[in-house]
């Protein structure tokens, strides 16, 4: 048997990323096999299972369509099938654990609580060493997975916890693709074209990235040679995702809302939109920490990306959270802009549309921005600014009321 990734969670996303990877990786070099188990719902085994785990990926590009099938998942079990995941997890062909769980499936337990009873038997069984690779968009994730799989071993049997402690290592990674949902008209198209209708097919986008920490204890696949990347270091990587993806997704989000459009593509095309999206890159790439070079490629990337009009990336769902996703997309550039010498006028302008958009007090603009020093004062000068500047034009006359303060 080839040897095999557990995978739990398996969404459309983990079938637009990891499963693509790991399938192109099997025709480069030695073959993987996923054992795909759901998550909350038994849905997606339901699909899968009518091909196999065979499924249709729909790429979506600017200019077309490239549909192709992916086999790589090899069995899909409903995330309550017990008996098959703990046969799994103990299986030693079983290498690596990957993670789509969502934040929520951190924090209520009943993942970790699953993982645990996995390793359980995997120890039971002397399957040996884990590697286990969370996969959600979390800053840390691969230490929040072993903070929380470690309470739970500890709530089932202390020995569990030392030898996990011992035996199985949580890698932190960050991964990007857009997912959109698939739609009827998605699975007539691949019936028109490839004869088959699959109610298992993914949509995404041509662009994918997945950055890995190193520490693997165990085989992998071939990841590395098709694009897959791994560091010592994640966090300057997830700092460039924040900063040049999430950052402008949020400036496009709130300022776009003011002005009436609903996804991104709509409008990255304005052009007074698009000239703030690329002051504010500007500014974003003077904060990061990776080499100018690679920003420039992740600028160019992504400005390729919210061009695409075929994907529809909706700014309201962007839009959502924004007192919990500025402080960390947006607050950073602003602060470093100002500390440089610049008006940190386009990072501002996110905070100030955010503010008008959403009617917030002085008290939450105050929260965003952080503590109550010199930096924050002269952070809440340039929202202010943008404010005004938002209040005297036309966007006024969309929002209706102004940010009180």
């Amino acid at each position: 048997m080839p040897p095999t990734i557990a995978h739990l969670g398996v969404g459309a996303f983990h079938r637009a990323h990891q499963a693509w990877y790991t399938d192109r990786a099997g025709a480069v070099g030695e073959p993987w096999r996923i054992a795909a188990f759901t998550g909350r719902s038994a849905t997606q085994a339901r699909l899968l299972e009518a091909r196999g785990g065979t499924y249709t990926l729909i790429t979506r590009a600017a200019d077309g369509d490239e549909i192709s099938e992916v086999r790589s998942i090899r069995s899909v079990h409903d995330g309550a099938d017990a008996h098959a995941w703990q046969t799994t997890m103990a299986d030693p062909d079983t290498h690596i654990l990957t993670l789509t769980i969502t934040e929520a499936g951190y924090r209520d337990g009943t993942a970790a609580t699953r993982i645990a009873r996995g390793l359980q038997a995997r120890r039971t069984a002397g399957g040996g060493a884990l590697t286990v690779i969370s996969c959600d968009n979390l800053s840390d994730n691969g230490g929040i997975t072993r903070a929380v799989v470690f309470d739970a071993a500890m709530a089932i049997d202390h020995r569990l916890a030392d030898w996990i402690d011992d035996n199985v290592v949580f890698l932190s990674s960050m991964v990007d693709r857009i997912t959109p949902r698939t739609t009827d008209a998605d699975i007539d198209e691949v019936e028109r074209i490839a004869g088959i209708r699959d109610h298992g097919t993914v949509v995404t986008e041509p662009f994918s990235e997945w950055v890995i920490e190193e520490g693997f204890v165990g085989p992998r696949p071939a990841w590395d040679q098709v694009g897959v990347r791994t560091t010592r270091d994640l966090a300057p990587f997830e700092q460039r995702k924040l900063r040049i993806l999430n950052g402008a997704h949020s400036l496009l989000a709130y300022q776009g809302l003011l002005r009436g459009f609903d996804d991104v593509a709509g409008a990255f095309a304005d052009p007074e939109l698009r000239e703030l999206v690329e002051d504010y890159w500007q500014s974003a790439a003077a904060s990061c920490e990776l080499p100018r070079g690679e920003i420039d490629e992740a600028i160019a990337a992504t400005r390729a990306r919210f061009a695409n009009p075929r994907i529809r990336h909706r700014l309201a769902q962007i839009a959502l959270d924004g007192a919990h996703k500025l402080p960390v997309r947006i607050v950073p550039v602003l602060a470093n802009a100002l500390a440089s010498g610049d008006r940190g006028d386009a990072a501002a302008s996110a905070i100030a549309a955010w503010a008008v958009r959403d009617g917030r007090s002085s008290e939450q603009i105050a929260q965003v921005l952080g503590e109550a020093d010199a930096a924050a004062r002269a952070m809440r000068t340039a929202v202010d600014r943008g404010i005004r500047r938002l209040e005297d034009s036309t966007v006024r006359a969309v929002r209706g009321d102004a940010v009180r303060s």
